[in-house]
């Protein structure tokens, strides 16, 4: 009676295991995917948002295997997408600190702001090598000298010296006025020039390039909109703005997962009672 009792119990956790695993068997998971996204865009391809054109630049997948000490291998798969535009207008500034020198139409140029609490004009001063023309001057010293604080060079020719006033000796700087709010040409743009107390700041307008790169499954901003970017193969790349469907589908996806891992406990545990049971059943009885 004992084991015929225990034969019913095994048939009943055997049914039950069997149909639990055959459910794991035939379930299908579900995936995420988008039927009419926005964009869906292979490397190269272009497409525009807002009026601004963008180029697919990138759509690649990598795959890394990487073997352990214990002999397995660990698959590691790599998807990134990089989109390029061209900002027709992008705004570029240059800061000409006062006292610095700084290249302008080929020449080297010191700045010099007038000492006021709100100027409106600057100097561009043209830089003198005085080391250079000293140092090419047989009959001069190396170095300007000072006295009563005005400053001289020193010339010395057939055994006697003379003092020159570095304002004769060295030749008249030329100079450039740069005036607020004029429009100057600088590098090919026209450069509009604001005036400050310690500085000049060019501003121009032209094209610049701009990229952005976005892994599989993240956001990316383009003409002020944020996309989700989502490999449909390991070639395309899509860009919705379909959220909604996005967060369902993973909770679709952790819904699944979570009634899996039920069915592969149920499965577990009538494994484990079928062998209990027939265990149980061999006992020697005590009577």
């Amino acid at each position: 009676m004992q084991r015929r009792a225990a034969a019913i119990y095994v048939a009943f956790f055997l049914v039950v295991g069997a149909a639990s695993y055959s459910l794991i068997a035939t379930a299908e998971e579900p995936t995420i995917g988008f039927e009419n996204p926005e964009h869906a865009l292979e490397q190269g391809d272009e497409f525009t948002i807002d009026g601004q054109q963008y180029t697919a630049t990138t759509v690649n997948t990598e795959v890394e295997e990487e073997s352990s000490d214990h002999g397995g291998t660990t698959v590691t798969v790599t998807r990134t997408a990089a989109f390029a535009w061209t900002n027709q207008s992008a705004l570029y500034t240059e800061t000409w600190d006062n006292g610095s020198t700084v290249t302008y139409e080929n020449d080297e140029w010191d700045v010099v702001i007038p000492n006021a609490s709100d100027p409106t004009s600057a100097t561009l001063r043209e830089s003198i090598d005085r080391a250079g023309i000293l140092a090419n001057d047989t009959n001069a010293d190396n170095e300007t000298v000072t006295r009563d604080g005005q400053e001289f060079v020193i010339i010395t020719e057939n055994n006697s010296s003379t003092l020159v006033p570095a304002s004769e000796y060295f030749p008249t700087p030329e100079t450039q006025q740069l005036s607020e709010s004029q429009t100057l040409d600088y590098n090919g743009n026209q450069t509009r020039v604001d005036v400050a107390t310690d500085a000049v700041t060019l501003s121009w307008n032209a094209p610049q390039e701009n990229t952005v790169e976005v892994g599989d499954q993240a956001n990316v901003t383009l003409s002020g909109q944020t996309y989700l970017a989502f490999f449909q193969t390991n070639d395309t790349v899509v860009l919705t703005q379909d959220f909604e469907s996005y967060r369902a589908q993973n909770d679709d996806i952790d819904q699944f997962t979570e009634q899996k891992n039920g069915l592969w406990g149920v499965t577990i545990l009538s494994g484990l009672c079928i062998v209990f049971l027939i265990g149980l059943a061999f006992l020697p009885s005590r009577y």
